[in-house]
């Protein structure tokens, strides 16, 4: 079998470190004997799913931090403005709304619209502290020192669910004078720990519950049924059954009690056989390799044609006392460069480690690598999922 790629490429190809570190990552992984993957590993229920029901609800507000030093939205971003106008009035404050003193001429650079996002955890109740994650939604330049004002959290059913307040914490910082900038992270999102206080609680009652429902994060039906074994030797009795590949059901007995039957179903070790899987991040030049991934006989030719434009503009000056005028000449000169073929081949029973080691011996970098990953998917060499990000 020959899987023959003549995509182009442009520049000179190079190994990133940090490319190579993240395979070298994957290969740690990958190192499993082919035998030991086909017998699963055992992980405990909890682990490997969920209970249906019993989930996290995303809270999302719009606020105001201030106390920035000068960093905040401009006068051009106007819903700042309208915001600051609104929680004046409430406090009881008013706003000329014409005249030279009207909100049209406000010049507030110490504050920043912003949206604030959090998690609500399952069974909070009210009073439960929660982290929140502000981020600027003007053209505020650093929100270094702020603080966020009382901020509510809306559910998607529009109920407010918490209200957010406190001072942001940055991983980043901006500083700036004389026309120069120093950047460091993003200084435009941060974070409150424990910002936010649980006002509504999302209502769900285990007692109501008669039949629970156990959901796999991985879809596999041998996997559901030894789930449900399991959990039936665990209770002693054949209370469980898959559903589908990945939904296992549980009648509650007459009586029982639900948080004391989830304790025994969370605690059952179920042996887990993971799908076979390479994970490429075209942006990052990030590929992951899981540990059941085969490889079948395979020849890869590699090569890539580099094309150079360049592009130099050159001054035309007339001569003295002429009716000419200075032109600006643009001189182009194309480069074409067609790159020796490198070739790559894989005996049957090669490894994952094999493919990468001719992969790094050919200077191959990121987008060759996964150009190629996606190439041996489907010459059928390749028996994994290709998930590329």
């Amino acid at each position: 079998m020959r899987v023959v790629n003549e995509r182009t490429g442009s520049g000179k190809r190079g190994v990133s470190l940090r490319f190579w570190a993240a395979l070298v990552v994957a290969l740690l992984v990958a190192s499993i004997p082919a035998h030991a993957a086909a017998a699963g590993h055992l992980a405990r229920i909890k682990d490997v799913a969920t209970i249906e029901g019993i989930r996290d609800n995303q809270l999302v507000g719009y606020g105001l931090v201030v106390g920035l030093r000068g960093t905040g939205d401009s006068s051009q971003t106007v819903f700042p403005a309208q915001t600051l106008i609104s929680v004046l009035e409430r406090m009881g404050i008013t706003v000329p709304q014409t005249g030279s003193n009207s909100a049209s001429n406000m010049q507030v650079k110490n504050m920043a619209a912003v949206f604030v996002v959090a998690t609500l955890p399952p069974f909070s109740r009210p009073g439960y502290k929660v982290d929140i994650t502000v981020s600027s939604a003007g053209d505020a330049r650093s929100l270094e020192g702020g603080i966020l004002l009382m901020t509510p959290l809306y559910g998607p059913d529009g109920q407010i669910y918490a209200q957010a307040q406190g001072s942001l914490v940055l991983g980043g910082y901006m500083a700036s004078g004389g026309g120069n900038t120093k950047l460091s992270n993003h200084p435009t999102t941060g974070r409150v720990p424990g910002g936010a206080l649980v006002e509504r609680p999302v209502p769900f009652d285990l007692k109501q519950m008669r039949v629970v429902s156990v959901v796999l994060n991985d879809a596999d039906f041998h996997t559901a049924e030894q789930m449900a074994a399991g959990i039936d030797k665990a209770l002693g009795a054949p209370r469980a059954h898959a559903v589908d590949s990945r939904r296992v059901e549980i009648t509650a007995a007459p009586g029982e009690e639900i948080p004391e039957l989830l304790d025994k179903v969370e605690g059952v070790e179920i042996e887990v056989y993971p799908r076979a899987r390479v994970v490429v991040n075209e942006r990052t030049g990030t590929v992951v390799i899981g540990g059941t991934v085969r490889l079948q006989p395979v020849s890869i030719l590699h090569g890539g044609l580099s094309v150079n434009v360049i592009t130099v503009n050159e001054v035309s000056q007339p001569n003295p006392g002429s009716a000419g005028t200075t032109q600006v000449v643009q001189q182009t000169t194309v480069q074409a460069q067609d790159k020796p073929v490198n070739r790559i081949d894989l005996k049957e029973g090669a490894t994952v480690e094999d493919l990468v080691q001719e992969l790094q011996r050919t200077g191959a970098g990121a987008r060759d690598v996964i150009s190629i990953l996606q190439a041996m998917k489907e010459a059928g060499a390749l028996e994994a999922d290709l998930e590329v990000l």
